[in-house]
């Protein structure tokens, strides 16, 4: 596909001379054959200059190029004056190893998730799939997540540039402040419609080609957008740089979809946790829940008894991470059988992280908002399944709810889905529905104000 001319006159650079000319060759279409043809210039000399290995062409190479080009008086000044600088001082982007496009590392072991991981992984790394939004209730794990599915796609050889947006958590050693972090909160910062074209595309050019020479990219690289609002990214910018960089993914996580063409909606659920029976208490909800006893209570070694109160606990909480997390800070103030039973008389005291200082209600804060960010028939709805069977519903009911036809209904238990205040229930073999216990916790608050 051809690309769209650039301006004539383009803001004053100080991006390196080959990134430059590529960033420029990319957004008119041309191949490093054809823009040699145009310029009468050798492709091995354009190949050069591109890769930076001639940092100091000619006055006649440059002023052939910039013809070839088409450029407008700024943008060709600022071509010359980056041949008069030659190489970059210090040689900022040029010199990144491999090692700077790592993701964050997380502070804790990843439970649970494997199979939603494996699926993310391959296909951002086959390229199947190059926009994924993994969206879900606050607390389900949605950062976690992508940080085991970039450390994956990286140690295959793919560079990760990760974004921390400003509902990303805080689970995680961020990396120092060197030019690549810097570098995808410029996307990050494009994507929501600030900065130009010409100032990002070729600096990101430089670097992904940078990147891709040292390691076994193949010409391919991982943006992540870790808690980011959908609503504030434009679709026509990623478009633009989707089809600039044939292999960027990009992986984002966030409470809402974008809903945008291409676009791959991963909803992540809480942990498994069905009811407690017989071969249930390895569940990924119970192994979550031990670990995190293990960092409050390493003294306690869980007998029968204890195990089949944790697997209640994580059935009642729904496998909720944060909402367990929560739970389990409890028991440096009590035992595990008064924490099921404060848990079986009223949950919703337990999610404040005792360890959590001020912050120890964030999560319901947030699930507050989410809850309140929905529709009124939606909360209404909301209210009226809390009172179904301790929240455990079945399409039948929000027909007989509602009023509403089959279809409209379907459609509305998927956009609950999608906002993550609900979750499929597994036990029995039904197609069943159940509110989640920390959103009944929100709405309960919320109808006592």
């Amino acid at each position: 596909m051809t690309l769209s001319h650039p301006p004539q006159d383009t803001p004053a650079t100080t991006a390196p001379l080959g990134s430059l000319i590529r960033g420029h060759r990319l957004r008119i279409g041309l191949t490093q054959r054809e823009l040699a043809d145009l310029s009468t210039i050798s492709v091995r000399a354009i190949r050069d200059l591109e890769k930076g290995k001639a940092q100091r062409p000619r006055t006649d190479t440059v002023r052939l190029i910039a013809d070839a080009l088409r450029l407008g008086p700024r943008a060709r000044t600022d071509l010359e004056a980056a041949a008069r600088r030659g190489p970059r001082a210090g040689g900022e982007v040029r010199r990144l190893s491999m090692e700077r496009a790592a993701p964050p590392v997380p502070l804790y072991p990843l439970v649970g998730r494997e199979a939603e991981t494996g699926v993310i992984v391959e296909e951002l790394g086959s390229g199947a799939e190059r926009l994924i939004t993994v969206v879900g209730l606050s607390g389900v794990g949605k950062t976690r997540l992508a940080l085991e599915a970039a450390a994956r796609l990286y140690d295959a050889g793919l560079p990760v540039l990760w974004h921390y947006g400003d509902g990303a958590t805080a689970d995680c050693l961020r990396a120092d402040d060197d030019p690549l972090p810097r570098l995808a909160d410029a996307c990050a910062r494009f994507l929501r419609g600030g900065g130009e074209p010409e100032e990002l595309l070729p600096e990101l050019s430089e670097a992904l080609s940078t990147l891709n020479s040292e390691g076994t990219g193949g010409g391919c690289a991982v943006l992540v957008l870790d808690g980011v609002d959908t609503a504030a990214l434009d679709f026509g910018r990623l478009s633009r740089l989707l089809r600039t960089f044939p292999g960027l993914r990009l992986l984002i996580t966030g409470e809402r979809p974008w809903n945008v063409p291409g676009e791959r909606l991963f909803l992540l659920s809480p942990l498994e946790a069905p009811a407690p029976a017989a071969g249930h208490t390895g569940a990924p909800a119970v192994r979550f829940f031990l670990s995190q006893l293990r960092r409050v209570r390493p003294d306690l070694v869980p007998d029968e008894q204890a195990l089949a109160d944790v697997a209640w606990i994580c059935h009642r909480l729904d496998g909720h991470p944060a909402a367990l997390g929560a739970a389990a800070s409890w028991l440096t103030v009590c035992d595990l059988s008064t924490l099921r039973n404060i848990v079986d008389a009223d949950p919703a005291p337990l999610l404040d992280h005792l360890a959590g200082g001020p912050d120890g209600s964030r999560l319901q804060v947030r699930v507050g908002r989410t809850l309140a960010a929905l529709p009124a028939p939606y909360r209404t709805l909301i209210g009226d399944l809390c009172q179904v069977g301790d929240g455990e519903f079945l399409l039948q009911d929000v027909v007989r709810l509602t009023g509403r036809p089959l279809p409209e209904c379907g459609r509305l238990i998927r956009e609950l889905l999608v906002g993550g205040v609900i979750r499929t229930c597994t036990d029995g073999g039904r197609s069943a529905f159940r509110v989640l216990c920390v959103v009944r916790a929100a709405a309960g608050a919320a109808a006592a104000v």
